[in-house]
């Protein structure tokens, strides 16, 4: 089959044949039909110093997708031949306290599809049964692909109560895209999103935000006063991991709000922790989705009218990845779709 390879230990990727995964009798086989390329696929694509660390080569890159089901494993009960799937792309042990205790997201031995064991940019992937999730309602392909991500969004977005409150969202990336258009569909009376990049700015007022700040030009301070927020933000999503965007969010936040913290910073930085006690502002690492109530809540929030598709800006085959790769790796895209059928 084809595959995206992450063939050598050097900048770039590899379009390859290489042999369909083995499946055991807990696994189910799926035929990929779209994939959504994410900020991991990058880094590991430039060989940077995170992905140094956390890929072994030869690998099979990707962890977003949709498929259909083409074969099951002679335990498999809930998963069919025929089924319209996407994948939860991180792999617990299923042993440890957490896992036992149904807290799978916070497993200290969770594996990465595509990181630590062969991913979905491929024609076919295998999963185990566990850790695939059937869409049993209808649903646009190209957004079932990006479930993985939009998952990331409504995790963050739904960690604190949102219902009249102002919200501060930092970084229009496509998951902070995707936060906003969740935070004003749950009931957020304002949303505003900070970021530096026009292009995702205006995506962020496609997807629901009621101010966008460029914060190369204007402050968040001058954004409550033209919203009226006397007091500050009641909650906020970081999701950019830029030591200023945190520390503007910390200083703008009313007494008693409520932080999630999603951004991945490229190194350790100062924060200002004075405020942070003296305003009793809770902050909330996340990583990832819950299994499986932030896949629920997703499909749920479908069916309900949420519209994705601002964040999906471009689409390619997966013979046109390093085009793909190239619009994806600029601040002026959304989510970047690979056709794995074209």
């Amino acid at each position: 089959m084809k595959a995206l390879v992450k063939h050598r230990a050097e900048p770039g990727l590899w379009l390859m044949d290489v042999p369909e995964p083995e499946t055991g009798p807990g696994d189910v086989l799926i035929r990929v039909l779209r994939t959504g390329i994410c900020g991991t696929d990058l880094h590991i694509r430039s060989w940077d110093g995170w992905a140094r660390q956390a890929v072994a080569t030869p690998r099979v890159l990707g962890h977003e997708f949709v498929g259909e089901v083409a074969s099951v494993g002679a335990d498999v009960r809930d998963v069919a031949v025929g089924d319209l799937v996407s994948g939860e792309g991180h792999l617990v042990c299923g042993t440890c306290r957490n896992c036992l205790a149904g807290r799978r997201h916070v497993c200290r031995a969770t594996v990465g599809l595509g990181v630590g064991r062969d991913g979905a940019f491929a024609e076919y992937v295998a999963l185990p049964a566990s850790n695939v999730w059937v869409h049993r309602t209808r649903v646009d392909l190209d957004v079932a692909a990006i479930f993985d991500p939009f998952g990331n969004a409504v995790h963050t977005a739904l960690t604190f109560p949102v219902v009249g409150e102002d919200v501060l969202i930092t970084g229009a990336g496509p998951i902070g895209v995707m936060a906003t258009a969740v935070a004003r569909h749950a009931g957020a009376r304002n949303v505003v999103v900070t970021d530096v990049s026009g292009p995702r700015l205006d995506l962020a007022r496609k997807a629901g935000a009621t101010l966008t700040v460029n914060v190369a030009h204007t402050g968040i301070g001058e954004a409550q006063r033209e919203l009226g927020l006397r007091e500050g933000f009641d909650v906020g999503m970081e999701m950019s991991g830029r030591p200023e965007a945190l520390r503007d969010m910390v200083a703008n936040m009313t007494h008693g709000g409520r932080i999630a913290l999603l951004g991945l910073p490229a190194e350790e930085f100062a924060v200002d922790w004075s405020r942070i006690v003296t305003s009793m502002i809770t902050v909330k690492g996340i990583y990832g989705r819950e299994m499986f109530e932030t896949w629920y809540a997703m499909t749920v929030l479908l069916e309900g009218g949420l519209d994705l598709s601002p964040v999906i800006t471009g689409s390619y085959s997966y013979r046109d990845f390093e085009a793909a790769f190239d619009e994806a790796a600029t601040a002026r895209s959304g989510k970047i779709i690979l056709d794995w059928t074209a």
